[in-house]
């Protein structure tokens, strides 16, 4: 049990080292460094560095394929959202209405691959 429990608390770790580096360069004035940091893909970088030594090169292509099609379904649409709201309605609401609307366009979206059984082992 203990290899399992550590392997996660070693993704856990990794995942969250990124995030508060993200937030200290921001909140210290570094904002060209936190948004190159914010820029790069740190969730998929660290989860597909570990997929692939689980599971290999093609569970790693296969979730690749499923997460840039899924950004651009639903990622691209909230980002739209939070720049377009957050001038007019303020931060806290143009997150949250960006948040729905990511949310009902991933939740459509994965009914659809995982009803046609897209991108294999995603």
């Amino acid at each position: 049990m203990w290899p399992w429990m550590k392997s996660y608390f070693i993704y856990f770790l990794t995942g969250g080292i990124f995030t508060v580096l993200i937030v200290a360069l921001e909140e210290n004035g570094a904002r060209l460094l936190s948004g190159f940091a914010t820029l790069m893909p740190v969730f998929t970088l660290v989860a597909y560095a570990f997929i692939g030594e689980t599971s290999g090169g093609k569970a790693v292509g296969a979730h690749a394929w499923f997460v840039l099609v899924g950004t651009i379904i639903s990622w691209v649409p909230y980002m739209i959202l939070v720049a377009y709201l957050a001038p007019r309605i303020g931060s806290r609401w143009a997150i949250a209405t960006g948040l729905l609307g990511f949310f009902i366009l991933a939740g459509l979206y994965l009914g659809v691959v995982y009803h046609y059984n897209l991108f294999g082992e995603a």
